[in-house]
């Protein structure tokens, strides 16, 4: 496995916040400064990755705004808008059997207990109940469907979920 398949996304680079080289950064972590929790950083813009260091950081409305070593101005910063977060796979938590990070989902192929092809996860939604799958079919499909939200409802509407393979079983209406 080469570095940049052992990285994952944890978060991106939003605005420039000031004229000191503060960045907006949008977590992708449940509790948004989880995402501090974990090092080292490196930024993914286009296929260029860099590694980062992070020297100061502090909340902001209801984000968080950080400070990169080396980037000390707006244009310097300006740089690196748009970036995605990236650490190591190793340095989160094993999750117990059953559960799966939301990354770990995306682009995975969804298909229904009859072989039905619903689609491909495209997004995760947190909705306080429970969470739900944003499943896409490549095109229009004989329902009508183009996009599927599937609530991820373990047992009762997920019935398996393979990493190797890239498919989650659904017992789930294709009409829905």
């Amino acid at each position: 496995m080469n570095n940049e398949q052992q990285l994952v996304t944890l978060g991106k680079v939003g605005a420039v916040y000031g004229i000191k080289g503060w960045l907006k950064i949008h977590s992708f972590t449940d509790d948004p400064e989880a995402i501090l929790d974990y090092f080292p950083w490196s930024l993914k813009l286009g296929s260029h990755i860099q590694s980062v260091e992070v020297t100061d950081w502090r909340k902001h409305n209801n984000g968080l705004v950080a400070k990169l070593a080396k980037f000390d101005d707006r244009n310097q910063a300006q740089t690196l808008v748009g970036a995605e977060i990236l650490v190591n796979r190793a340095a989160l938590p094993a999750l117990p059997e059953g559960e799966y990070y939301w990354r770990d989902l995306m682009g995975m192929n969804v298909v229904n207990v009859q072989g039905y092809n619903l689609g491909t996860v495209t997004d995760m939604m947190e909705t306080g109940a429970n969470d739900v799958l944003v499943v896409k079919a490549n095109l229009q499909d004989a329902f009508g469907q183009k996009e599927r939200l599937i609530p991820y409802l373990y047992e009762q509407v997920i019935k398996s979920v393979c990493l190797e393979t890239k498919k989650i079983n659904v017992d789930w209406d294709p009409g829905f």
